[in-house]
């Protein structure tokens, strides 16, 4: 494949401050994959109660995606960003403010408040992170933004150590360790919204043009005419969206129970568990880093599908419970899962020119998968056992595969 620069001389400010809003919310997701097992034990919940934790968060994506998409089609890129972080910092806050109450519903709902504006700035993101570059390298940029995402996870956890400290608090004590980490999250991500205020941003124009001259000199009017829901890459990528967010949300909330849960040959105390997810998490930044630098000679859905097939076959290994050998393949189903998202998204709205902004709210939307799947995930390891649960994601890793050799492409007639 030929190379193409990641972005230009014109759009490196706009993508630096862009790609810093993947960190802040990889910080917020990362935190949060640290917590099912915390709440388990400090407020007496099954796995399956646990999950609702995924629950709040991912729902918010599924209510807030399209409003979100409204907004920044009749108020632009630059308020709609300014708007999520608001969302954000007023969610953490208040997240902060109430761990007295100790009430995990009261939780839930600030939560969900917070995820609003994850996915407003997810809608915003994504899409404009593809527009500030050359054409080609559109999946490259967006799995380089996102590898800083993937940086944010891996620290998330580690705070998450700071919250695990908290185990044998009083009551009325026991969530206490929620307050300095959301207070300051909070703070920052309102700091952030300050700096996105005072710092004009590119309002860039979808492309209407026609797509490349080796697909014929056709316009591409015709194309843009017909409505998202006839885009097959666009419809496809939509449920590819729903099933990787499904897989990863699951995989991620329980890699903690996984290596702690008594059946496991070795299992861990919980204390350690953050430990490992931020391994985890730091797989699967690099493979989102190696996975940019590598697309600029294997094209994007060939990348995808074998990540995807090579996910298919490690999963029943850690099913098996092979102790060692079983960690290790999930710790690579960390590492090969890593591109998918960006991938997709980047497969998902390509060519729609004047609907990319609303296409991305579908996108976004179809992140709900990580709201209905963790709970189920948990009360398969609530009925069998932690490693019985990781069977549940690979018919989400089949789809994509399928999706990468044939559901992506575009059909202009």
């Amino acid at each position: 494949m030929a190379k193409h620069k990641l972005t230009t001389k014109e759009y490196l400010l706009p993508f630096i401050l862009i790609t810093s809003l993947f960190f802040l919310w990889g910080i917020a997701h990362g935190m949060v994959d640290t917590l099912n097992k915390h709440f388990q034990e400090i407020l007496h919940l099954s796995k399956s109660q646990s999950g609702m934790i995924q629950f709040a968060i991912y729902m918010a994506y599924f209510i807030m995606a399209l409003p979100a998409g409204y907004f920044m089609r009749k108020f632009g890129y630059r308020k709609g960003i300014v708007f999520g972080l608001s969302l954000f910092g007023a969610g953490a806050l208040l997240i902060a403010s109430t761990t007295s109450f100790e009430s995990f519903w009261l939780f839930l709902i600030f939560l969900f408040l917070l995820g609003c504006g994850l996915a407003t700035l997810e809608t915003a993101a994504n899409p404009y992170t593809t527009k500030l570059g050359p054409k080609e390298s559109a999946e490259r940029r967006i799995n380089f933004s996102q590898s800083f995402n993937g940086l944010a996870w891996v620290l998330g956890p580690l705070i998450g150590l700071f919250i695990y400290g908290n185990q044998g608090a009083a009551p009325g004590e026991k969530l206490s360790s929620l307050i300095l980490p959301y207070t300051v999250i909070g703070l920052v991500v309102l700091s952030v919204a300050v700096l996105f205020i005072r710092t004009p941003l590119p309002e860039i124009e979808e492309e209407e043009n026609s797509y490349d001259a080796a697909k014929g000199n056709r316009n591409l009017e015709t194309f843009h005419k017909k409505p998202l829901i006839r885009q097959q890459h666009f419809v496809l990528g939509v449920i590819a969206q729903f099933s990787y967010v499904a897989a990863q949300t699951g995989i991620f909330s329980y890699l903690i129970n996984f290596v702690t849960d008594a059946s496991q040959n070795p299992h861990f105390d919980v204390g350690y568990g953050p430990y490992f997810l931020s391994i985890g998490f730091a797989l699967f930044m690099i493979g989102r880093m190696s996975g940019s630098y590598l697309m600029n000679f294997i094209k994007p859905n060939r990348m995808l599908a074998l990540y995807a097939l090579i996910c298919c076959l490690l999963l029943p290994v850690v099913c098996a419970g092979l102790g060692w050998t079983s960690l290790i393949a999930l710790y690579g189903v960390f590492f090969f899962m890593s591109i998918m998202f960006p991938t997709i998204f980047a497969m998902g709205i390509k060519d729609l020119g004047p609907k990319t902004k609303k296409a991305s709210s579908f996108l976004v939307m179809s992140i709900v998968g990580g709201a209905v799947f963790p709970p189920v995930m948990g009360w398969i390891a609530d009925v069998y056992n932690m490693s019985v649960g990781f069977f549940a994601p690979i018919p989400f890793f089949v789809y994509i595969l399928f999706y990468a050799l044939r559901g992506h492409r575009v059909k202009y007639a």
